[in-house]
């Protein structure tokens, strides 16, 4: 079967969430095919519960910086399927989706693929065929079972902040979560991690121990004002730790490259120039690699005036550093917030940290099945003591009023520009939750003012 590229999307993801057998044993059995006998690239794991993405942004531009050619695989996306996967930075290209979707959608692996899965898996054909010298590889869920556990033994494992999020399936304590997490250290594998609390570090030094991990190495203070001081494009006070870690990870796969023979380091790392020179031009390529680094959905300004900004916390503790940020980049400030989550997220104790500097909510439900619905959210938000307000599918739709059905059609949820519709100007208007919500939300803007 022959598909276009709207099927092979369609297909992709309308697989399983979740299949019977955890995502290591799925892609380990896929990865046996000999369609995947290329795949022997030197890569960096990232987990964690925050800033997982921030953190692949900075490596993936740092390494670029330096001259390497990388491939970034990160998730989910916010406008478009191939964000995803990359290659020097850019997305892979729509007839390159529809091939390999096509490839892997008719080939019977023995075990049923899950959307993610796919997306993994075509991501490792690409990056093989593009000859990518180093890939980051960014978690899905967790990280012991996740399908990313099954490439193989990574150059380093980076493990950004652990907090509370997906506790069905990872955990009901920052114990068992960082357990899970933790479980991308292999043996002889380099491990950084962000700071984390007492009982996070302490499982970390465990399992470091246990895996038998060449170095566990903590980002520490002076390495976020290191950081600090180059002045990153990237906004918030938690990007200055994200940013750390991808540095204090160069740093340590600088000096791998310098205890290894010049022969190996380009056949595993950078086949194209010696050693010596790989080594200085990472080392050269941190802080300009640090402050260009981008990464949509975080911290965005979509518009300076009136002021909107778009961000991707979604739970309690993302939500916290995110109303950190806020407080740090304007303070004696309040905000419009505009808030779209889903039902198992730890949405109270969101609405709570932002309470103090909140002037009112208005609330959306995102297109999700797995949705917390607006008029609910708004309800909570009333009971906490502020103004809220849910935009009903009624109400969205009259922003649509006045256009031609081939011009609805073209639109991605149009309604949604009734969150932008009207901007204060006195005061700053912020939309925040899901990354499902803040990808639609950012689709409409983009759509309404290009």
């Amino acid at each position: 079967m022959n598909y276009n590229y709207e099927e092979v999307i369609e297909k992709i993801e309308n697989a399983r969430r979740f299949g019977n057998l955890p995502g290591v044993e799925v892609t380990a059995k896929a990865l046996k095919h000999p369609m995947f006998a290329d795949w022997n690239i030197p890569y960096i794991h990232v987990a964690g519960t925050n800033g997982k993405g921030s953190t692949c942004a900075f490596l993936d531009s740092i390494f670029q910086k330096a001259g390497i050619k990388t491939g970034l695989f990160t998730s989910p996306h916010l406008i478009c399927f191939e964000e995803r996967i990359r290659v020097n930075g850019a997305y892979i290209p729509k007839e390159d989706v529809t091939r390999l979707g096509n490839l892997l959608l008719n080939t019977d692996f023995g075990v049923a693929l899950t959307m993610f899965d796919y997306c993994l898996l075509m991501a490792v054909l690409y990056f093989a065929e593009q000859k990518v010298e180093l890939a980051i590889m960014e978690t899905g869920l967790g990280g012991r079972l996740d399908s990313t556990n099954a490439l193989g033994t990574p150059v380093a494992a980076v493990l950004t902040k652990i907090g509370f999020d997906h506790t069905d399936i990872l955990g009901d304590s920052l114990e068992k979560i960082a357990a899970e997490k933790a479980g991308i250290i292999k043996e002889g594998s380099l491990v950084i991690s962000q700071m984390q609390g007492a009982e996070v570090a302490e499982v970390f030094r465990e399992k470091a121990k246990e895996n038998k991990a060449k170095e566990l190495i903590f980002v520490a203070p002076e390495d976020i004002e290191q950081v600090r001081s180059f002045k990153p494009h990237m906004q918030g006070e938690y990007q200055y730790e994200n940013g750390a870690a991808a540095m204090v990870c160069a740093k340590a796969v600088a000096e791998l490259i310098s205890e290894i023979p010049a022969q190996v380091a380009s056949e595993e790392l950078t086949s194209e120039v010696p050693v010596q020179d790989a080594l200085e031009a990472l080392q050269a390529a941190i802080p300009e690699g640090i402050r260009t680094a981008s990464w949509a959905g975080r911290m965005e300004v979509l518009s300076e005036d009136p002021f909107f900004l778009v961000d991707g916390a979604h739970n309690g503790h993302g939500v916290h550093a995110f109303c950190k940020s806020l407080k740090e980049l304007y303070p004696n400030e309040k905000f419009h917030f505009c808030m779209g989550v889903m039902a198992d997220k730890d949405y109270l104790i969101m609405i709570k940290e932002l309470l103090p500097i909140a002037i009112d909510f208005v609330t959306v439900t995102p297109e999700s099945n797995r949705a917390l619905q607006a008029e609910e959210l708004a309800a909570q938000i009333r009971e906490a003591g502020v103004k809220a307000r849910c935009l009903t599918e009624e109400e969205m739709n009259l922003q649509v009023q006045g256009l031609t059905e081939e011009e609805k059609n073209g639109l991605e949820r149009p309604h949604l520009s009734a969150c932008f519709s009207n901007l204060d100007r006195e005061h700053k208007t912020v939309a925040f939750g899901s990354l499902y919500f803040i990808g639609e939300l950012k689709a409409a803007w983009l759509e309404e003012h290009r």
